[in-house]
């Protein structure tokens, strides 16, 4: 076998992945280690060692990858988070780009690439982007017309929270979370404005209740699809190998007829003795 076969096997089995995803562990382990002084202050040069180990051999991989892919390397959206995650941590931190230290973090993300439960997760949220971007589009459209009617309504006796469309904004975005809504702004509203709740129990029936369902409905129905799209390849890939399994075992039974065809012709031409 050549060697740029034995790279594809390599790469092909799982055994490989397993080892890949048993790294991915440690060096998340490792990273969160780095952020204590004591384990630092006990294991700091062993922790920084096994960073840039385990950094090398994800190199190794990708170039791996590289010489066994050749020009489909970049036709794998997978491959090429892998090189973008890998590349950040590459890329030397200094004063001016000391974020970069804490981006290393980012390499546990690459157990989304080495998961195929998770690349399916994953392959679903970028599948359901088309339908969020509409509901998105509507929830603007709602929190538009409530800050604008909030601005109006509440801006003068609550300029800290209705003062500008940009506060009330902010706000509202707390009400829709739910987040201490009532005690920490609408029953103080409603001490001054005591029909503001006809303006606020709408808005979170539309939003919470509503419209970020409809999120999670879409979120859903891409997971669902995504699922029945992978277990439909694995039945084409299954009937595929059947297919060529049967013709494998069509072609040995006309060579074993062949061959018995041709012992009896040989034994019939054989000339009888005595």
């Amino acid at each position: 076998m050549s060697l740029h076969g034995r790279a594809l096997r390599m790469l092909k089995d799982p055994r490989f992945d397993r080892t890949i995803m048993v790294l991915i562990i440690i060096n998340a382990i490792t990273l969160g280690l780095e952020t204590s002084k004591t384990a630092m202050e006990n294991f700091g040069p062993l922790l920084v060692f096994l960073d840039r180990a385990i950094l090398a051999i994800f190199v190794a991989e990708l170039a791996l990858k590289m010489f066994a892919y050749r020009g489909d390397f970049f036709r794998g959206p997978w491959r090429i988070f892998d090189l973008v995650i890998v590349s950040i941590a590459l890329i030397p931190a200094t004063e001016n780009f000391s974020v970069l230290r804490a981006l290393r973090v980012l390499r546990v993300l690459r157990m989304i690439s080495v998961v195929p439960s998770l690349r399916r997760v994953v392959g679903a949220l970028v599948y359901a982007l088309p339908g969020m971007a509409s509901i998105i589009l509507l929830l603007s459209l709602v929190f538009y017309v409530f800050s604008v009617m909030a601005t109006k309504l509440y801006g003068e006796t609550f300029p800290e929270w209705f003062g500008s469309i940009g506060a009330s904004l902010y706000t509202l975005f707390q009400v829709m979370t739910l987040e201490s809504w009532s005690m920490g702004i609408v029953r103080p509203v409603m001490d001054e404005h005591p029909l503001a709740w006809i303006f606020f129990v709408p808005f979170i029936l539309v939003t919470s209740f509503a419209v970020l369902n409809l999120f999670i409905g879409i979120i859903v129905n891409a997971m669902q699809s995504e699922h029945e799209d992978t277990a439909h390849a694995e039945r084409e890939a299954l009937q595929v190998g059947t297919t060529a399994l049967h013709e494998e075992v069509r072609e040995l039974r006309k060579e074993i007829l062949s061959l018995r065809q041709l012992i009896s012709a040989t034994r019939k031409n054989q000339p009888k003795s005595g």
